[in-house]
């Protein structure tokens, strides 16, 4: 048999959760908006990134040979940093160091492309250079 004591403590603990209850449901629900809000933002951070890119590569449009290539490696590799960011603000903080490898990658192809264009140790500098400023 309960006591009148726990009886009472019990009736104030049914009613203190009660009492939270609808504020949990409205953190979680909080929560969900957050997601969703995330999700809506990371959704125009790509098509963002996609038309930037198309601009991009309209403007390499009119250059001709090495130029128009490294223009062109340019552009993907802004493209592709944009992305990373993108999905860096979306995901978590595992995903933001894949996101700086995969930024890293983009602009040393990009900086090794324009090193094409030179010779001798011209270009074994300006490789090096490259590989320093985006090592992995």
């Amino acid at each position: 048999m309960q006591s009148k004591l726990s009886r009472q403590v019990t009736t104030l603990l049914s009613a203190a959760c009660l009492a939270v209850l609808p504020f949990a449901s409205y953190a979680g629900s909080v929560e969900a908006a957050a997601r969703a809000d995330a999700k809506a933002d990371y959704s125009i951070a790509k098509k963002q990134a996609a038309a930037d890119y198309a601009h991009d590569k309209a403007a390499c449009k009119d250059l001709k040979d090495d130029v128009r290539e490294i223009c062109l490696k340019d552009a993907k590799a802004r493209y592709k940093m944009a992305r990373a960011d993108a999905k860096a603000e979306y995901k978590s903080d595992k995903v933001n160091a894949e996101a700086a490898e995969e930024k890293a990658e983009a602009g040393y192809k990009a900086a090794k492309e324009r090193c094409e264009t030179l010779s001798g140790a011209d270009r074994t500098a300006c490789v090096a250079e490259a590989k320093a400023k985006y090592a992995h």
